[in-house]
């Protein structure tokens, strides 16, 4: 997401040391102070958000209605349609936000207030569908605070940096669930603390990202002709004819999240049918692969943003993302045993992490209108990682169901059609032109 921009870009924090001119954009680099803040940042806000994804909403669902475990899957489906609804919405909002504070930080506090109360409001709901409600404000508040961090990204990191902070900024994203998880462990007894304790986290640190990275008074911007209701639907579209590379990176994007989804979303129930075991006897494999998983990804990621950013390549990392993706679907796809099970998902797990933080960078170079309309292009984006995880899901048991027998569905025919669209993903990249 770059276009060389840098009179329109914030300055760097007033403390920043070592400014140094980025040779491609002329944009400053940022300081360490600010990578690490916006680590921290984004840490916090995947504490505080998912912890109730992984595990209060269901401590709390099963309070309010044990045995009724579907109704997870319908206020998580409220959320993600919410965010689907309101992303770009949001978005351009930001763009366009006069404030003493910049246009990025405002939506940050609000962000972090709504998302406090929205655990309040799980952590204290009567019924199911005030718990509900809850999920949903925690999706507007959260993910707000999250979406003005990424524009805060696109604002000011130059080329050279871009790779390197995807890295780290996964890896915290990562670490921070199974952190959020270990800390709701000692309050499951108690509703508030299992909720907020979590929230507290995020809260305070995206607080010192708000007090210690200023942003410009933008309160004198101009913002050209105001938002009517039909400019800001057509906010919500692109033309791809005008910004090929941004086009070709959203379907690359769409492409290698649909095969994640695919590959993810039945494997316990592959897992069990390989094994020759109940679904219920595989949770410790599971378990087993997501730790290892983590690790992977994580290397994946650190690794794959630091030499992106040191070989000043993208679409090569995003091509060879795919093709290893592709590689441990396909050993998955053909395993018989455990060990093959798990060096093909833990291949998937490194193509995972190389994928999301040099494709971040990636969307960052070639990201159109930076100036006025990085909140809005940054929100479209973010459809071609939601759009796949809700429909693949609907997909994948119609390829399931293709030369099933009654002993089994075809799990190896899903994981090579997995395998064909992450392929395909880093094909779609080498259509990027103005990024090597």
């Amino acid at each position: 997401m770059t276009d060389s921009q840098a009179s329109a870009l914030p300055p760097p924090p007033a403390t920043t040391s070592a400014q140094l001119p980025s040779p491609d954009t002329g944009l400053p680099e940022v300081s360490a102070r600010y990578i690490w803040l916006m680590v921290l940042a984004q840490f916090g806000v995947f504490i505080a958000f998912i912890t109730p994804l992984a595990i209060s909403l269901s401590v709390r669902l099963a309070q309010l209605a044990p045995g009724h475990e579907e109704y997870l899957g319908y206020i998580t489906g409220a959320g993600a349609a919410t965010v689907v609804v309101t992303g770009p919405l949001l978005g351009v909002l930001s763009d366009r936000t006069r404030s003493r504070l910049g246009r990025r930080r405002p939506f940050m506090v609000v962000g972090t207030l709504v998302g406090i109360v929205s655990l309040v409001v799980m952590a204290t709901a009567p019924s199911v569908l005030v718990l509900g409600l809850g999920w949903v404000l925690a999706q507007l508040g959260w993910g707000q605070a999250l979406g003005a961090l990424t524009n805060s990204q696109a604002d000011r990191l130059p080329e050279s940096q871009r790779g390197k902070v995807a890295g780290l900024v996964g890896f915290g994203t990562l670490v921070a669930p199974a952190v959020g998880v270990t800390l709701a462990g000692g309050f499951v007894g108690d509703p508030l603390l299992l909720f907020l304790v979590p929230g507290a986290i995020g809260a305070v640190l995206v607080a010192l990202f708000v007090a210690l990275v200023p942003e410009p008074d933008s309160r004198g911007s101009s913002f050209g002709a105001p938002l009517t209701i039909g400019a800001l639907a057509r906010k919500y579209v692109f033309d791809p004819r005008r910004y090929p590379d941004y086009s070709w990176a959203w379907l690359s994007r769409f492409l290698f999240y649909f095969g994640l989804t695919l590959n993810t979303t039945f494997v316990a129930f592959f897992l069990a049918s390989r094994l020759g075991v109940g679904v219920q006897e595989v949770a410790g494999t599971v378990a087993a692969l997501s730790g290892l998983g983590v690790l992977a990804t994580s290397a994946g990621a650190i690794g794959g943003g630091f030499l992106s950013d040191r070989l000043r390549r993208r679409r090569a990392f995003v091509l060879a993302a795919g093709a290893v993706f592709a590689l441990g679907a396909a050993v998955m796809a053909l395993a018989g045993n455990l060990p093959l099970l798990f060096a093909g998902s833990l291949t998937t797990s490194i193509a995972l992490g190389m994928f999301s933080a040099v494709d971040q960078a990636l969307v960052l170079d070639v990201l159109p209108e930076r100036e006025s309309e990085a909140g809005r292009f940054m929100g479209i984006i973010g459809f071609a990682t939601s759009v796949p995880q809700s429909a693949a899901p609907l997909v994948a048991p119609v390829v399931l169901a293709v030369g099933a027998t009654a002993t089994g569905k075809n799990y190896t025919l899903l994981f090579f059609v997995a395998a064909a669209c992450t392929v395909l993903s880093g094909l779609a990249v080498l259509r990027v032109k103005s990024v090597r």
